[in-house]
Formats: structure tokens, C-alpha cells, sequence
């Protein structure tokens, strides 16, 4: 007999603000368990956290620098308020933090493939980024609209990816994964700006019910955008995380041990099924699967020598 190796293993990451801290715990429990991932692709938070992993970082080193910078003064610092221009915050602290982490580092040059979500408000369309810089990419996919400046680049204005794609499933099988592993941290009912505007005392009653009305639909959007893409790309296995109500796109980035351990406890009930889905299978040297196999390998040998 011969075997097949292990199907390739894709991470699909949503974003959520604050409650992707949660992400790392499950990188932890996948580490711990040898279980390694081919490819990447998040939204928002999701795709800052796949960055890293990307980028070498371990789940230990995302943990250690995720304590380091929502320290509320180093969050402040990343807030350049002005007035506002397609956004409260301009967001170029925000890109010269990713800048630091990643410094010029392309999507080529990481050590796994990446792919992060974002949206052209002028084409109405999702982008899926991957190529050029990877600080820059993660400016436009964390564009949190009305919070930040959208990203504008070669005639598109970019904003957050969860817009339209909070959990990219298709895009990690369209890089080629065969086994599709989904974490979905969950879309918060008080993810939004206009909550957060709203919670504060200054603000006039009708402004703030209006923003939540705002906020309410923007949710429900989401909501049903996400439930007919998992109808069409199912993922094999979808870790749900019970993350609390009050953490999202604002507040609780100050619980990173606590959102990690919530991450890392819920990946931990998946782990038989992972294991059972990526097992090597052994088939007959001449049987009808091997054929199939060596097909797909030599194919795939002679494309990545044409693109070499």
C-alpha cells in the first residue's frame, strides 16, 4: 500500500474586536496537540492574529504581545482623533503599530500563506488581500467603519472585511486547504460605534437611539450575511468560543488571559474530530484513489514549477 500524506489543514479566523483575542487559545491547543496549519485567512481582528501566526509568532508570543499593547495607555495612544473625515480616528498610528510589528514584510515573505478581508465602498465588493504589504493590509481590514478612516489605495476605499465576509471559510478552501478549520468568535449586539456612543451620558437620547438603530441594522446585515456563506462553504470542523456579551469592537481588550482561556477550553472539545479528519490514508499503489492522488500531485508539481 501506499499512503496519501495529511490533508492540508486552512484556519479561517472572523473578526470581532476584542473577543479575537480568543483566537490565540486555539493556535495554543493546535500547537500543543501537533496539529499544524497550511493556510490563513481572517477578518479584522481574525486577520491580525492569523498575521502573526503567520509571521512566526507563537500562540506564547501573540499572548505576551496582545498584554503589552492594550494597556489602556498604549490603546490611547493609538487613537490620532480629529475631525472627522470618513472616520473618528485617522488611523495612522494604528498602521505605524502594525508597521513596527511587521515592519516592510510582503504576504510573500511570511512564513505561511496568508489572505485577509476587506470591502471597496466604491465597487460594493469584497477584497481579498494578498499580495504587498502585510501592515498595510491589516490597516484596511481592521477599518471598523465610523470608527476608522477608510483605507484608500488604487481607486478602492477599504474598510473592515466583516462588512461582507466576517468569517472567510470560501477564501482559506480557495487558497487550498482540504480540511477547513473555523473559528467564529461571534458577532457582539453592542459591536458597534453607535453603542458606544451611546453609553456615554453627553450624548443627546434621540442621538444615541438613532446610532443604535444604526448599529442594529448593521448587525442584523451581518448576521444573515454570514449564516447564507456558512450555508455554501460549510467548514469541516467550527469552534464557537461563549465569549461574553460586553467584549467587542471597543471595550475588553483589558481580558486578554481570560478571552485566550475561553478560546483555548472550547478548541480543546474539538480536538478528536480535527485528529480523525486529518489522518494520512493508505490506498492500493493501482487502485482508483492513488491514481486520482498522483494525478492531483504531478499537476500540482508542474504548476508551482511554471510559477517559479
Amino acid at each position: 500500500m501506499i499512503t496519501h500524506n495529511r490533508p492540508s489543514v486552512g484556519l479561517a479566523l472572523s473578526g470581532g474586536g476584542a473577543r479575537g483575542l480568543a483566537h490565540i487559545g486555539v493556535l495554543r491547543v493546535l500547537e500543543r496537540e501537533g496539529i499544524s496549519v497550511d493556510y490563513l485567512a481572517g477578518t479584522s481582528m481574525g486577520g491580525v492574529i492569523a498575521a502573526g501566526y503567520a509571521a512566526g509568532m507563537s500562540s506564547d508570543d501573540l499572548e505576551r504581545e496582545s498584554l503589552a499593547i492594550t494597556q489602556k495607555r498604549h490603546m490611547v495612544r493609538l487613537a490620532d482623533r480629529g475631525m472627522p473625515n470618513g472616520g473618528l480616528i485617522r488611523g495612522e498610528r494604528v498602521l505605524a503599530f502594525f508597521k513596527k510589528e511587521f515592519g516592510d514584510k510582503t504576504f510573500a515573505e511570511l512564513n505561511l500563506p496568508l489572505a485577509v478581508v476587506a470591502v471597496d465602498l466604491n465597487s460594493h465588493q469584497e477584497v481579498v488581500l494578498r499580495e504587498g504589504t502585510v501592515a498595510f493590509a491589516l490597516r484596511a481590514t481592521t477599518s471598523l467603519p465610523g470608527l476608522f478612516k477608510p483605507v484608500e489605495i488604487n481607486g478602492m476605499r477599504l474598510v473592515d472585511g466583516g462588512v461582507l465576509n466576517n468569517l472567510p471559510v470560501d477564501v482559506v478552501s480557495q487558497m487550498g486547504a482540504e480540511v477547513i478549520i473555523a473559528v467564529d468568535i461571534g458577532l457582539s449586539h453592542e459591536d458597534g460605534i453607535g453603542q458606544w456612543i451611546g453609553n456615554h451620558r453627553w450624548v443627546p437620547e434621540g442621538i444615541a437611539n438613532t446610532l443604535e438603530v444604526l448599529d442594529d441594522t448593521f448587525y442584523a446585515l451581518r448576521i444573515a450575511g454570514q449564516r447564507n456563506r456558512l450555508h455554501q462553504f460549510a467548514p469541516d470542523v467550527l469552534i464557537c468560543p461563549e465569549l461574553p456579551a460586553n467584549v467587542n469592537a471597543i471595550v475588553g481588550y483589558g481580558r486578554v488571559k481570560e478571552l485566550i482561556t475561553i478560546g483555548e477550553q472550547t478548541a480543546e472539545d474539538h480536538i478528536a474530530e480535527i485528529k480523525s479528519l486529518i489522518q494520512p490514508h493508505w490506498y492500493w499503489p493501482f487502485s482508483h484513489k492513488a491514481i486520482e492522488i498522483k494525478k492531483k500531485n504531478k499537476q500540482l508539481f508542474i504548476s508551482r514549477t511554471f510559477e517559479g
